[in-house]
């Protein structure tokens, strides 16, 4: 459930939002973060990073370990609670925040601390198109790119076309479709781990749709698709390069 109409204006003038950092972005690709403090910075909001931030809990609760992921879900519930608002590079998170939170603290007196602060949290394209209303950042970015939906930021936040409506407005960028674009990659989180085969014959498949645009680039909300997915570019030989739309966003005209 999304922010009320009253919310989002007070949110709005205030133009401060809080940055929540995914693991995947933190210890692999840290660009992205600070490509997502260019955008909201570009766009007039100030950013607050809270440093005592960690991960949200949601490989172990994807996995089963439930008793594992609360103790994360409760450490960002107090790193994050005075925020007015969280904007996070990732719709896996994301969902992990507004979605699951409510259902791993089901019994818990903080339960209606994470529905609250589950309110208040979206991911960057979410953010910049549904509640901030851009979807020109300014961004320059000369080169063919189709677009990859990763499932939770499509199934469980419903954003389709959110993050085309950014790409669009991007100068020197052509969009190429994508047949089959929400297709899953078949990372999964620890799902690649522990059927591997099934993981690559899926990403394997989403490579061949990614080759098929001849596009150079395949973009997505959330940075572990774009490993997974350069990986198995990467073994095909395929020309094809993946980027995070933060980093496309981020781009500048030089």
């Amino acid at each position: 459930m999304l922010a009320t109409n009253s919310e989002r204006l007070e949110q709005i003038v205030q133009h401060r939002v809080s940055l929540f950092v995914p693991c995947f972005v933190d210890q692999l690709v840290p660009e992205v973060a600070v490509d997502t403090v260019k955008i909201l910075r570009r766009v007039g909001y100030q950013v607050d990073f809270p440093e005592a931030q960690t991960c949200c809990g949601q490989p172990a609760f994807n996995t089963g370990y439930w008793d594992d992921a609360r103790p994360c879900a409760e450490m960002f519930l107090r790193v994050f609670k005075h925020a007015d608002v969280v904007v996070c590079p990732s719709g896996s998170c994301t969902t992990m925040v507004r979605s699951f939170y409510p259902e791993l603290l089901s019994s818990s007196p903080l339960r209606a601390d994470a529905i609250a602060l589950g309110r208040r949290t979206f991911e960057l394209s979410e953010f910049l198109v549904k509640l901030a209303g851009v979807t020109d950042v300014g961004a320059t970015f000369p080169h063919t790119v189709t677009y990859h939906a990763s499932c939770h930021g499509l199934r469980e936040l419903q954003l389709r076309d959110q993050p085309l409506q950014l790409l669009r407005k991007v100068n020197g960028l052509t969009l190429i479709e994508m047949s089959r674009f929400d297709e899953c990659c078949g990372f999964g989180g620890t799902f690649a781990a522990k059927f591997e085969s099934i993981s690559v014959a899926m990403g394997d498949s989403k490579a061949e749709t990614v080759a098929a645009t001849g596009a150079e680039f395949v973009t997505a909300i959330d940075s572990s698709c774009l490993l997974h997915l350069q990986g198995i570019l990467g073994k095909r030989n395929a020309p094809a390069r993946t980027i995070h739309l933060a980093s496309i966003l981020a781009q500048e005209k030089t």
